[in-house]
């Protein structure tokens, strides 16, 4: 999810408490959550955290879906 705030966007990944950006422009804001998705990830694995999952409806209905293999 990536909306307009003020003088800039913030971007989260709603599904993955915690993992949010954000970036002056729309494609900065999209690029930055990408990487923070990238290193979210990481962290979890790291910790030996779950990563959540998802009901495959909530997917279907995103704005914007991302993929995982572990």
């Amino acid at each position: 999810m990536i909306e307009p705030d003020e003088d800039r966007y913030y971007a989260e990944i709603p599904a993955l408490p915690g993992c949010y950006s954000w970036g002056y422009t729309y494609e900065e804001a999209f690029k930055n959550i990408k990487e923070a998705l990238e290193i979210w990830l990481e962290v979890k694995k790291e910790a030996g955290e779950p990563i959540p999952i998802e009901d495959p409806q909530s997917i279907r209905q995103a704005a914007l879906t991302v993929g995982v293999v572990v």
